[in-house]
């Protein structure tokens, strides 16, 4: 009976340890929050920052910014030149600081991060500045 009850009992830790590094192994930084926010009408912003779910890896991880739509203008995307995005101190907000605040139009932010499980992310969204 002790011997069944041992395997049992490696059995379950087993069955838990695989359970942990299936979750770990899973696991992907996730934007949290974004300012400006997705779909969001802002007054003329001087900063993109987000926050990420996990710490990044600041070498692998950057913001491109495209000018989509400039009201009463016909025009294709223009990338915004000379966006550099910085890691904070917390490892997990990357953040873009532009010279002068940014036009009325439409923006497109693309962003990659890397976290220390070293796969790539990446998402886009939205927003308009009036």
């Amino acid at each position: 009976m002790e011997k069944s009850m041992f395997r049992e009992a490696i059995f379950a830790v087993a069955l838990a340890a695989s359970a942990v590094v299936a979750t770990a192994a899973q696991a992907h930084p996730k934007l949290a929050t974004a300012s400006p926010a997705a779909d969001a009408m802002v007054a003329a912003p001087t900063k993109i920052q987000l926050v990420f779910t996990e710490a990044l890896v600041a070498q692998f991880s950057g913001i491109d910014l495209t000018m989509t739509e400039m009201p009463g203008m016909k025009m294709g995307p223009m990338k915004i030149n000379g966006v550099k995005a910085t890691l904070a101190p917390d490892g997990k907000t990357l953040a873009a600081t532009f010279a002068k605040p940014l036009s009325a139009g439409t923006y497109k932010v693309d962003y990659h991060v890397v976290s220390a499980d070293t796969h790539r992310i990446q998402g886009s969204y939205t927003f308009k500045v009036k």
